[in-house]
Order: C-alpha cells, then structure tokens, then sequence
C-alpha cells in the first residue's frame, strides 16, 4: 500500500514539476504583434545556408552557438512550410557579429569562416512586423515557433501586409521574431538571389520557346491560307 502510495505521490511531483516547466518556458505567455520599428539596426553576420526542412535548422544553431557563445544566434526563413515542400524551404542560420556601428571581433569572423561561415549584412529598415518570445529553456523554442507563427500569418493578412523573409534573432533570453515591410530583397543571402536569378532565367527561356513555337503554327497556318486562296 505504501508503495502505491509512494508512486502516485512521485507521478504527481513529477507532473507539477512537468507543468511548471512548461509553464515557465512560455506555455501561457501573451502574444503582442506590432508595426513598428525592428529589434534590430543593421547587422552583420555570419551564416550557412540550406535547403530542407526547417526542423533541421538546430544543428546550425548549435555549430554557429559553439563557436560564439556570447554572440546572439539568427534565423532567416524564407519560405512558408505550408505552401512549399520541406525539401525545398530555404533558410540561412549564423550569429550577429556587429549591430550598427559597432566593428565585428576579427578572431570570430576567422573561427567561423573557417568553419565553413559566410558574411553578410542587413540593412537597418524604419518599419517591420515584429514580435517576441521568451527563450528561458530548450522547450521556449518549440513553443515559440508553434505559438508566434500563427498570429504573425493572422497579423499580416487581416492588416494586408506585404511582410517577408520571416528572422529569428536569439538574445537576453528573448525570441525576437520580425519581417520587413521594406527592402525586403536586401534580406535575401547571396544563395537565395543566384536561385531565384536562375529560375527567372528558366522561366524566360520556357516563355520564349512557347512564342517560337506559337509563331511557327501561326506561319504555318498563313501558309496553308495562302495556298489555299492561290
């Protein structure tokens, strides 16, 4: 009996400690989407780039975390999951080496070119939808990602915004999430731009092999007319 008793005490401990966890990761923390100025001024940072699944983006979190502890982590998402296939959502995940004026610590930018990262700048922009979560444990991250999301999406479409790429910046225990409403293509990685370039490259040679072929059936079908009025 006592046993029972002991285990239904220890399954009951264990599910407050659970709950207050949860909790106190952000379980219940209100949720304030804005127009305004962003969490950030202009930045330069390192980063890599990749195509897949955004799930797998915490390995890159991690390796440029490692590298610069004390440095704040960002995300850049560029695709919406619900519309493009995980295997092709495109992301760049790195550390913020400098924001503003502020020169960037030449031995990290080493450690992590090194390591494979690339550099890049963001321009500061007067306006951005913006939000934020607490990031207080390995759980705040899971439930910013699912709670934060949607109201952005619901912001930006009853306001008819024109927000994008989505970024995520990590620092003094905050999720910072923003999208900018202006120069949204000085947001885009190198790697990006070069896709994109291709594929409007794709699509004017496409276009340009139709209006051969429609040209060639229409000459075609002028021939046939003018022998048969001959």
């Amino acid at each position: 009996m006592l046993d029972w008793v002991s285990l239904c005490v220890a399954i009951s401990l264990l599910m407050s400690l659970l709950a207050g966890y949860v909790l106190y990761s952000g379980l219940l923390t209100d949720i304030t989407v804005l127009t305004g100025s962003p969490p950030i001024k202009k930045i330069t940072f390192v980063y890599k780039y990749k195509q897949g699944p955004y799930q797998q983006s915490g390995q890159l979190f991690k390796e440029s975390h490692r590298i610069g502890p004390k440095l704040s982590c960002i995300g850049v998402f560029y695709d919406d999951p619900k519309k493009v296939p995980g295997p092709e959502c495109r992301y760049a995940v790195g550390s913020i080496l400098s924001e503003g004026e502020n020169e960037a610590d030449e031995e990290l930018l080493k450690s992590y070119e090194t390591s494979g990262f690339k550099v890049f700048s963001f321009p500061e922009v007067t306006h951005v939808v913006t939000t934020s979560f607490p990031h207080r444990t390995v759980c705040s991250f899971l439930l910013g990602i699912r709670r934060v999301y949607p109201r952005l999406e619901h912001y930006i479409k009853e306001k008819r915004l024109c927000a994008h790429p989505f970024l995520e910046i990590y620092r003094e225990g905050l999720i910072q999430f923003m999208a900018p409403l202006a120069r949204q293509g000085d947001f885009y990685v190198p790697e990006v731009r070069k896709a994109e370039r291709k594929l409007l490259e794709q699509e004017d040679l496409q276009s340009d092999s139709e209006v051969s072929a429609s040209f060639s059936v229409s000459s075609a079908v002028t021939q046939v007319h003018a022998e048969t009025d001959a």
